[in-house]
């Protein structure tokens, strides 16, 4: 390699400029990022190797092909533009038109965007440039970097990886670049943790780990699940406004009676009005949807939406009798089939309004769980939210029936009254139920003291769910499900017993427990989220192993005795405890 100091030096490293050494810049290109490391010029014919990142620039791999779309969308959008002009004025298609341009205006903008999108990091800070606008971020307003997880939901596509910046101020800025779409990804994690050296470097991170925001963290937003909620609470009052209105018109449908002679024409609408009329032909539908009757002449209607079966009834050339009311065919009746018009009834909607107050409460769920444990770690994982979604559906089993039998009130009876007290007991316990199975288990509380009481079972096998989340020769491919302890050397199974078929023997002498802490955002999806998760240094490697509180308490605890090196005894009861 030559050197060229003098105009070809970097900036800062050219002779004259206050440098001592002369440097020269390597690059190394890792995906969609070029990271740029320092060495010192060669000293005695060997160049000293130094881990030094001077900066890194992050641009999206695509940009040629996205430069190529953004072109030919503006082409397309301004042809289709004159074209949908000109069809407007010949009285064409202007509106096809206009959806292709509107498309094609649609691409050309996302591709610009990722083009031109560019995340650069330096001495000073963090620097990022998208379509609309420029930002620079200096270390000192940084306090930490995250992992955002997207895509989760959807398990037809990958999981994406996104990298945040969380300033002193508690906002988050999610930064375009660098991405990633596989869980193996080294370019990505080459990114990041250059990004990270410089953030060590020069600023003062807030986490010693690198945070990983799940769906499932506590730093992930609720403003979706908040707005799900809202949503349907509206759906669920309007439902209750409109059960008044339903219930009356159902009481004048019953109540209507036959026109007379003597009914003024003004008011022939609340009563039934007949007419004969003839089916010119049916139109059956496909399964699932409704059939159509067409009359003849088009009188007193063109077509009438029916069920399907009573589409395949009625034959063209019947002769059929209409029931009016308030304008609408309520009945047709022919000599071989009756179709009625259905007439919703306040159950039905009382019904609806309470299933959506019930939905509601699932997202609502999520919110308050948030509220709760708000101060937590962004990268910890809350507590699940089927503890409430139990309860709800243990009220949707006396609030339902109640909704569709007393629509307009349940305090018009008695047995009204009582089933509402009784049902409310019901869901107050549930609530108060659901509220303590989802609090959080601080690390060596209550479980582990309550497994330390327990016998070590040394004699008969005890299969406790635990996984070690790392591959390893004890855990190869990740197949373990189980431990078993007692009867012999505590082992990783891939069942839950009995019997240690395929059991492989963890080497308890090479184990040390570092700390046991609440699950994270980067365990996994594996992991449930009321686990503890263990940090054990295998022979240098650091190894995880997740389990229930009282689970991994008594795990810990047989590793110790087995043969945990000396002063590691008392991990299972005193190891560090991150709170």
């Amino acid at each position: 390699m030559r050197f060229r100091p003098g105009a070809g030096a970097p900036r800062g490293d050219r002779p004259g400029l206050g440098c001592g050494v002369s440097r020269i810049r390597k690059h190394r290109r890792a995906e969609s990022c070029r990271i740029v490391h320092m060495r010192p010029r060669p000293d005695g014919g060997r160049v000293v190797p130094m881990t030094d990142v001077r900066e890194v620039t992050c641009r999206s791999p695509y940009r040629r092909t996205q430069w190529i779309f953004a072109a030919l969308g503006a082409a397309v959008t301004a042809a289709t533009a004159a074209t949908a002009v000109y069809a407007a004025d010949r009285g064409g298609l202007w509106g096809v038109w206009s959806g292709i341009g509107l498309l094609s205006a649609l691409v050309a903008i996302a591709s610009l965007r990722g083009a031109v999108a560019r995340v650069s990091a330096d001495a000073y800070g963090l620097h990022v440039r998208t379509l609309l606008r420029r930002r620079s971020m200096p270390w000192s307003g940084i306090a930490d970097l995250q992992i955002r997880m997207k895509n989760e939901w959807n398990h037809k596509a990958p999981d994406t990886r996104c990298v945040a910046v969380v300033l002193d101020d508690g906002r988050r800025r999610l930064l375009p670049l660098p991405r990633s779409w596989s869980p193996e990804d080294p370019g990505f994690d080459a990114a990041l943790e250059t990004l990270r050296t410089l953030h060590r470097r020069h600023g003062t991170p807030r986490s010693d780990h690198l945070p990983v925001v799940s769906h499932r963290s506590a730093g992930y937003g609720r403003l979706g699940s908040l707005a799900l909620c809202v949503l349907l609470l509206s759906g669920a009052g309007l439902a209750v406004w409109s059960v008044s209105g339903t219930a009356a018109e159902e009481r004048a449908w019953k109540s209507a009676v036959p026109c007379t002679a003597r009914v003024p024409a003004a008011e022939r609408g609340e009563c039934l009005s007949t007419l004969p009329t003839e089916i010119e032909r049916t139109e059956a539908g496909r399964p699932r949807n409704p059939g159509r009757l067409y009359f003849a002449d088009g009188r007193p209607l063109e077509r009438l939406r029916v069920s399907q079966e009573a589409a395949q009834e009625f034959r063209p050339g019947d002769r059929v009798e209409l029931t009016l009311w308030r304008g609408e065919v309520m009945e047709v009746a022919g000599e071989r089939y009756v179709w009625r018009e259905h007439v919703v009834t306040p159950g039905s909607v009382a019904v609806l309004a309470a299933l959506c107050a019930l939905a509601a409460g699932w997202p609502g769920a999520r919110v308050l769980l948030w509220l709760r444990r708000r101060r937590l770690p962004d990268d910890e994982v809350l507590p699940s939210e089927l503890p409430f979604v139990g309860a709800l559906a243990g009220t949707a089993l006396w609030l339902l029936p109640l909704a569709y039998l007393h629509p307009t009130g349940p305090f018009d009876s008695a047995a009204g009254i009582v089933w509402t007290a009784a049902g409310s007991l019901v869901t107050l316990g549930l609530f108060a139920w659901a509220w303590r199975a989802t609090r959080v288990r601080a690390p060596g509380g209550a479980d582990a003291a309550a497994a330390a009481g327990e016998p070590a079972g040394r004699d008969a096998e005890v299969f406790l769910a635990a996984r070690f989340l790392e591959s390893t020769d004890y855990n190869p491919h990740h197949f373990g499900t189980h431990i078993v302890i007692g009867g012999g050397p505590p082992a990783v199974t891939p069942h839950s017993g009995p019997g240690r078929f395929a059991a492989k023997p963890i080497p308890a002498e090479r184990l040390t427990v570092k700390e046991v802490r609440r699950a994270r955002g980067g365990d996994g999806k594996a992991v449930p989220s009321g686990w503890h998760i263990a940090d054990l240094d295998d022979a240098g490697r650091p190894v995880r192993l997740a389990a229930a509180p009282g689970d991994l308490a008594r795990i810990l605890r047989e590793l110790g005795r087995v043969g945990t090196p000396a002063g590691a005894d008392e991990a299972a009861g005193d190891a560090p405890i991150a709170r």
